[in-house]
């Protein structure tokens, strides 16, 4: 058989203000913006993604396989219209050659500025140029659902981790239910449920409740053969779209739909009972970094998830670092901030001199009126370094990692860490590339939400949560929705459940 693989991948926080144009699409890859064809492949194999797993299964089954897309951005804004339709292009090109099957590694939560649901549009687009080829598709457990997206997926699986460290294995389950649906042992069918919940992402851990319970039984259903698939989806609350919901997700063989629905009963009794509990309670900066104060042993982790890369921030905020100097915390490491001209301005001083200068703040957020204020520094360029290094955390295993060109400066007992591009610190290295130990530290600031556990927890004596400022604020009640779904809860507080409008089941399997 012969194979489109492909990875488009991009969580889009609609009131971010950083655009997000072809160059974003560069994570993971070894040169600036996508990677096609052979560079793409290379660029992916042995990495902790759906589309290595997806290059694995056709190596080892002797099919061929092209991957014409490598697409992978930092969460950000809006992507440009350009840059979707060229990346789109990329793919419909391989698939209008022919093929007997697509297999995409997407996210689940674009928003471009012409499709408020980029991965339907694209799986439509695909639909219209090869109506009967089978389609897997791997998402993140962030991913917000249309109609598009279920009606022109042949299955559907998502992570079920949260730090995302199971990627791979996703990629595995959604290949697995494709081979048999081609073999002709199962015909597919997908079963959703979206609730209407605006759910934080701080209550999605599959390792915590209230989401351990739910997720537990979907993934025990799955192993246990009742559904060929099941997903839960928290949905990403970051994105002014019509169909931002918590969404169970069950595939199902079209002959064995019974247990499905029972199992979307259950899951969802589960899920909406729990509503008040995915809401995230929130604790002022000041009381929290005084408490990271009171604690002896370090490291101490302060996660300012106001402020995280990873929900599409600016990463320039930097009331956080501020207040942590005001309260006179010492001996800490702090960042990656992104500054470009910062980097400049200390790589034009050099390494070992003093310099004053104004660090992040560079950046207006109008969607929530928040206006960047810089912090003015003065202390001693510690290291400057060309900011690429391989992940060799659990998450995004093997990847390379781009930060742009990085300065560390070192004043009043903290060194902070600026680059050029902006990065999720999922990974110990962005500070041990630079020569930084954060073992040795007693504070480790981060601008993270939840994916630092994957690289920071094991070396974390506490974990402090610090409701900094930005767009990704954890009080959903400040943003200016003007599209969600509503009622929907808590925002609308009264709201009754609504079952979403399920998909028909779709009979016959594609050729």
């Amino acid at each position: 058989m012969h194979f489109v693989i492909a990875m488009m991948r991009h969580e889009t926080n609609t009131f971010s203000p950083v655009a997000t144009p072809l160059a974003s699409f560069n994570r993971g890859s070894r040169t600036e913006g996508p990677a096609f064809g052979e560079a793409a492949v290379q660029g992916c194999e042995g990495t902790n993604t759906a589309a290595a797993a997806f290059i694995d299964m056709a190596r080892k089954q002797g099919d061929s396989f092209v991957m014409p897309l490598l697409a992978n951005a930092v969460p950000s804004g809006v992507v440009t219209a350009e840059a979707f339709a060229l990346m789109c292009e990329a793919i419909l090109k391989e698939v209008h050659k022919g093929c007997d099957a697509v297999l995409l590694d997407l996210h689940g939560a674009m928003v471009v500025e012409s499709h408020d649901d980029a991965e339907g549009e694209l799986l439509y687009r695909i639909r219209t140029i090869a109506p009967n080829v089978p389609i897997a598709v791997a998402l993140d457990l962030h991913a917000n659902f249309s109609e598009a997206m279920v009606a022109n997926a042949t299955t559907i699986a998502g992570y079920c981790t949260y730090p995302h460290i199971d990627i791979y294995e996703t990629g595995v389950r959604a290949a697995r239910t494709l081979m048999a649906a081609l073999r002709g042992e199962v015909r597919p069918v997908i079963l959703r449920r979206t609730l209407p919940m605006l759910t934080h992402t701080l209550r999605h851990s599959p390792r915590e409740q209230p989401m351990k319970d739910i997720m537990d039984r979907a993934m025990a259903a799955e192993r246990e053969g009742e559904v060929l698939s099941a997903s839960v989806f928290g949905g990403f609350p970051l994105s002014d779209i019509p169909h931002v919901g918590f969404t169970l997700l069950v595939v199902a063989d079209a002959d064995r739909q019974d247990p499905a629905q029972r199992l979307l009963d259950e899951l969802e009794t589960m899920a909406w009972s729990r509503r008040a509990d995915f809401v995230f309670p929130l604790e002022s900066m000041v009381e929290s970094l005084r408490f990271a104060k009171s604690l002896e042993d370090g490291p101490i982790v302060l996660a300012d998830h106001g402020d995280n890369c990873a929900s599409g921030g600016t990463t320039d905020q930097m009331m956080v670092l501020a207040e942590v100097m005001r309260q006179g915390l010492a001996d800490v490491v702090a960042g990656p901030f992104c500054d470009p001209a910062a980097v400049a301005e200390m790589i034009t001083a050099g390494v070992g001199q003093e310099i004053t200068v104004a660090v992040g703040g560079k950046i207006d957020s109008p969607a929530l009126n928040l206006r960047g204020h810089p912090l003015q520094l003065t202390g001693r360029v510690k290291t400057i370094t060309d900011g690429i290094f391989q992940v060799t955390g659990p998450m995004f295993t093997g990847m390379q990692v781009r930060l742009g060109r990085v300065a560390v400066l070192e004043t009043k007992g903290v060194l902070v860490v600026v680059c050029e591009k902006p990065q999720e610190p999922y990974d110990t290295g962005v500070f041990t590339h630079a020569g930084i130990d954060p073992t040795r530290k007693k504070y480790i600031l981060l601008k993270s939400r939840q994916h630092f556990r994957a690289g920071f927890e094991p070396i974390a004596r506490h974990i402090v949560l610090v409701a900094g400022f930005g767009v990704c604020s954890s009080d959903l009640s400040s943003f200016p929705y003007k599209n969600l779904p509503r009622p929907i809860y808590p925002l609308d507080a009264d709201v009754e459940l609504k079952k979403a409008i399920l998909p028909q089941p779709r009979e016959g399997i594609p050729r």
